[in-house]
């Protein structure tokens, strides 16, 4: 999924420094960032998005779509800054079939 497709701009540099600065805007750094993706519910999938967080101190909620087909995740994770939350949706851009919200 690339994450830069909702957005104004087809640059992803620009896209990521935007993002950056508004995370930093709106964000009192180092604290813990809710990250929220939708996947589809195959569990190397969701072993591959626990992966990007191996070294992140996080807490986990998910929740599997009434029809069983689909998996939301809310992964409330400790950050130190802008450019780990932008490193852990790069990380997670890489795999295949994953919405980021």
């Amino acid at each position: 999924m690339n994450i830069i497709e909702g957005s104004s701009t087809n640059n992803p540099e620009e896209f990521y420094a935007s993002l950056k600065e508004k995370l930093e805007a709106t964000h009192d750094f180092p604290e813990d960032y809710l990250f929220k993706f939708i996947v589809a519910n195959d569990p190397a999938k969701l072993t591959e998005i626990y992966r990007v967080f191996d070294d992140v101190k996080f807490t986990l909620n998910n929740r599997e779509s009434k029809n069983g087909k689909y998996t939301s995740l809310s992964i409330s994770a400790f950050v130190l800054d802008a450019d780990q939350v932008i490193k852990i949706y790069q990380e997670v851009g890489k795999i295949e079939e994953v919405m980021m919200l």
